[in-house]
């Protein structure tokens, strides 16, 4: 199994993280949580990517699936 993948992107202030079996074309649907986070499923409906934009001004993780995995993201990426 792949591990998570992390890219942040300090142009754009934007963070993707991307799930074991994320793969190009993988995903079916896209939900817009608010302004700031983007949750992407696959046709079955599992998880495959959280994009995350405006992250150095704070990351509202409540509501938000696998939020430990993102806070864990942000400790790594330190923003």
């Amino acid at each position: 199994m792949k591990p998570i993948r992390l890219e942040y992107d300090p142009q754009v202030d934007a963070l993707a993280i991307d799930f074991p079996g994320a793969e190009a074309g993988a995903s079916a649907r896209m939900v817009r949580l608010d302004r700031d986070r983007v949750l992407d499923y696959d046709a079955t409906g599992r998880l495959i990517s959280i994009e995350l934009l405006n992250v150095s001004r704070g990351v509202d993780l409540q509501g938000l699936p696998e939020a430990d995995v993102v806070r864990h993201a942000l400790e790594l990426l330190a923003v």
